[in-house]
């Protein structure tokens, strides 16, 4: 039962002990592994379960330091993947609490915003439209509020809401529950149930089951490293049956099997990409961008189309009122209003009482604007600039006193408010796009008194209306009447405001890096299409000869008319939402990979439609966030291309050590089977195998994830998202370096037992040779298309360490007493270590003069 609250709400003591009482206002969800069962996952892999029943067995049969080794590794390979897949656990989690919904609630007498978990029982919420719903709570009282109960109900029409009659006998349409948005209106609500207690929670348990999907390019690669898999283990098997005929020990052959699959499959592939995904991720929050999805990192490489709002995305969102115009006089900013123009007067009270931002003395947060006599102006940037103009030409928001009001949304394009003013009297006062307020008059105000709106009035009108859209100004009409009975009808139109919102300087810049990147720019926004138009033309959006589609025209195609048009046009003006999502159904049907920005209610439909939808961290609702794939903490244009560079960047990484690895996995085999064929001895022992794969695969492969972007990376044509991960001959240069990786070795190997060297200097050779070479190609996988000298050795610090620690491992193992006994390698000559680092440099060098002679 809901408890009785007084105004001030709790206090911030008893809300402390209510959370202490009920714990936090959370839906439970199935945990994530512990630390442990992360690290015991790690050997649920069937080729390490195989590997570590093979070395049970020899220890059985007294094969202890070989035994003991093997575990070792097995046990290191464990560690470094438990590293990889717990810190992208800790990433995500942190991820999760960046973008973890807020409430506003009252607290000791003030409106304060808290941690949606921190709310309890008897809070009071303020809700407003776009806001998500944090707990089941009575509306103490609304104003037009419509709720969107479809993730409840299913049903898809807003529900409207009414204030309670009683609170202990309160219907569902006096009610908000947890979940649910405010897609228009707002009000006070007092919370009677939080977390598991609420109709959400009662339907939390369906969700607990639910396992998380593999993103697109995971099931890929996990295809690619299954299918790889069963080929290596059929060369594995036939590696095995090949040693036992030639009368190899079978359970030496056995082990030499199973540790060449173990080597030979890339089976922490898919867990290498999601780590290097869920870097990209902390990358790209560096650049002020979070991304909620790690597919979405994914697809943003592939974006072809960005539709971007104008305000606050393309512009600072600074708004700055420059000019004010009645039917006959014209005033800019700072200049005093004529006493012989009433309608200007009447003009700035409208703008100061039909506005929901506020005049305070002490700041108050990000969202200020101005400052007039020690005030700062708070609120939307748009009534925040027209409340200071109101100000500064004397007028007081405090001497009206609000009764009512019709609120602001993107289908009507108008707020009206009706109260009491100052002297008594009750007036309507509108403000919205100037042809909407118009078609809501039918007088105007002038110096002589109120006049019939005739057709020269509006004429007039409309022309002041685009001169000041062509002048890059976001223009606002506002009126009046007497109160009446239709507060929206028979109103008598004051002028017009232009306002200024100046672009942002890194807009032009990230617009033509865009366009370098063969992405377009599309600029959406409900502002007049002069305005647009001269935006779009200041951000090199559109050139002189540019052309604009307003909604209106949109209304008037066909779904096939649509597509036709988005294939040409680059400015939408005076939008709608549906607007919006039309557009981007268009751009896909085109073909198109689109990314949309959205901030209000009704963006999320579009936003969610998009093959990234965006919303804004700074001005965006709730609910657009809840529908996007990447949140812009900054709301800056830029910050999308920049993650769009970030998202090539990884996908080009992964392309990297996919072909590292797949290509060094591929020269394992070739050695161990092509010796077999050549009748040669078992080239390396299973330690030896593991030995490489431990030093090779793990930490150069996630080194390479960490590749900067290359200078081109944004100067070409986006990818298909169908296109193979292969492509571009990317499997042929698999299979040849691999090749080679494998003759190199065996060469160094065959020159070495011919020379009379022992079978232990001729595996230690190979085993140096295979090792060194490999970590040579790491550093050729950093360019697709040249070879060594075509890079920056020093651009990529990690992979240097992650090189040098490889290497060093590899060393100890050939030239320390303990670890040789171990690896059963014998230390080399400095002539027979000269000549197996010169064969593993020869074929990168040679391949890097002859890459670098052809481009000449």
């Amino acid at each position: 039962m809901m408890e009785k609250t007084q105004e001030k709400g709790l206090s911030s003591a008893e809300a402390r002990r209510r959370l202490l009482q009920d714990g936090e206002n959370l839906i439970s969800k199935r945990r994530r592994g512990s630390a442990l069962a992360v690290f015991v996952g790690q050997f649920r892999d069937v080729m390490v379960m195989i590997l570590l029943a093979a070395t049970a067995v020899s220890a059985l049969l007294g094969e202890i330091y070989e035994a003991i080794a093997v575990a070792v590794i097995v046990l290191l390979n464990a560690m470094l993947g438990f590293f990889q897949q717990w810190r992208c656990e800790k990433t995500l989690e942190m991820l999760a609490k960046l973008s973890a919904p807020t409430a506003k609630v009252i607290r000791d007498g003030k409106a304060v915003e808290v941690d949606a978990s921190q709310v309890v029982t008897g809070d009071i919420l303020i809700i407003s439209a776009g806001d998500c719903v944090a707990a089941d709570a009575v509306i103490l009282k609304q104003s037009a509020l419509k709720c969107d109960e479809s993730m409840l109900t299913g049903e898809s029409v807003p529900v409207q809401k009414n204030a309670c009659q009683s609170e202990l006998a309160a219907k569902d349409g006096e009610k908000v529950f947890m979940g649910t948005h405010a897609v228009a209106g707002s009000c006070e609500a007092c919370v009677f149930a939080t977390g598991m207690n609420t109709k959400m929670g009662e339907i939390a348990g369906l969700l607990e089951n639910i396992e998380e999907q593999q993103t697109p390019l995971q099931q890929r690669l996990d295809q690619i490293g299954r299918t790889i898999g069963i080929g290596c283990l059929a060369i594995c098997a036939a590696v095995a049956a090949v040693g036992i005929w030639r009368g190899e020990k079978p359970l030496d052959m056995l082990i030499t099997g199973i540790s060449l699959a173990v080597a030979a499959v890339p089976e922490g592939l898919p867990a290498i990409v999601t780590v290097s995904l869920a870097l990209a991720v902390r990358r790209i929050l560096h650049r002020n961008a979070l991304i909620k999805r790690l597919h979405a990192v994914e697809t943003l490489g592939c974006t072809t189309v960005i539709c971007s709002d104008k305000t606050g995305t393309l512009t600072q969102n600074r708004m700055t009122v420059l000019k004010t115009a009645t039917l006959f006089n014209e005033y800019c900013d700072g200049k005093r209003i004529s006493p012989k123009d009433p309608a200007a007067q009447l003009l700035y009270s409208c703008a100061a009482f039909c506005s929901d931002a506020k005049a305070v003395r002490k700041p108050s947060g990000p969202l200020m604007f101005g400052k007039n006599g020690g005030k700062e102006y708070i609120g939307d940037p748009t009534e925040a600039a027209m409340l200071k103009a109101a100000v500064d030409a004397g007028v007081s928001a405090d001497s009206f006193y609000r009764k009512g009001e019709l609120p602001f949304d993107s289908e009507r394009k108008r707020m009206t408010v009706w109260g009491i003013c100052r002297d008594g009297a009750e007036r309507v006062f509108m403000k919205g796009a100037p042809e909407v307020v118009l078609g809501c008059c039918e007088s105007i105000m002038t110096e002589s008194g109120v006049l019939p709106l005739d057709p020269q009035h509006k004429e007039k009108v409309i022309k002041k209306n685009e001169q000041f859209a062509g002048e890059a100004l976001r223009v606002i009409g506002f009126a009046y009447k007497e109160k009446g009975e239709d507060p929206e009808k028979k109103l008598i139109f004051l002028g017009i405001m232009g306002l200024f919102d100046p672009p942002r300087p890194e807009a032009f810049e990230a617009v033509k890096k865009c366009r370098r990147a063969g992405i377009r720019t599309v600029m959406i926004t409900g502002d007049h299409a002069v305005t647009a138009l001269a935006v779009a033309k200041k951000l090199g959006i559109v050139g002189e000869r540019g052309n604009v589609v307003t909604g209106r025209q949109l209304d008037a195609m066909n779904d096939r008319q649509l597509c036709d048009i988005c294939q040409k046009a680059d400015v939408f003006a005076r939008v709608t939402p549906v607007h919006k999502l039309r557009i981007v159904r268009a751009l896909k049907q085109n073909g198109e990979i689109t990314a949309m920005t959205g901030d209000g209610v009704n963006d999320a439909p579009a936003v969610k439609e998009a093959d990234i939808g965006v919303s804004m961290g700074e001005s965006g609702t709730d609910v657009t966030r809840e529908a996007s794939d990447m949140i812009l903490l900054d709301d800056n244009f830029a910050t999308i291309v920049a993650a769009v560079e970030e998202g090539r960047v990884i996908y080009q990484n992964i392309r990297r050590f996919l072909r590292y690895l797949l290509s060094c996995n591929a020269g394992e085999v070739f050695t161990m089977f092509g010796g077999m064929l050549m009748g040669m001895p078992v080239i390396l022992t299973p330690i030896q195998l593991l030995l490489v794969n431990l030093v090779t695969d793990g930490l150069p492969a996630i080194a390479l994830g960490l590749e900067p972007a290359d200078k081109n990376v944004m100067r070409r044509p986006p990818r298909d998202p169908e296109e193979s991960v292969f492509a571009g001959g990317l499997l042929g240069k698999i299979v040849f370096r691999g090749l080679l990786i494998g003759l190199t070795t065996l060469g160094i190997f065959s020159a070495f037992y011919a020379d009379g060297c022992s079978i232990a200097e001729a595996r230690t050779a190979a085993l140096l040779t295979l090792t060194v070479t490999q970590l040579f190609h790491v550093f050729e996988c950093r360019n697709e298309n040249g070879g060594l000298f075509s890079i920056n050795p020093f651009s990529n610090p990690f992979l240097l360490a992650a090189a040098a620690v490889s290497a060093a491992a590899v060393m100890a193992a050939v030239y320390s007493t303990a670890a040789s006994r171990i690896f059963m390698t014998v230390p080399l000559t400095a002539i027979q270590t000269a000549k197996a680092l010169a064969a593993s440099a020869a074929v990168p060098i040679i391949s890097s003069v002859i890459s670098a002679m052809e481009k000449k």
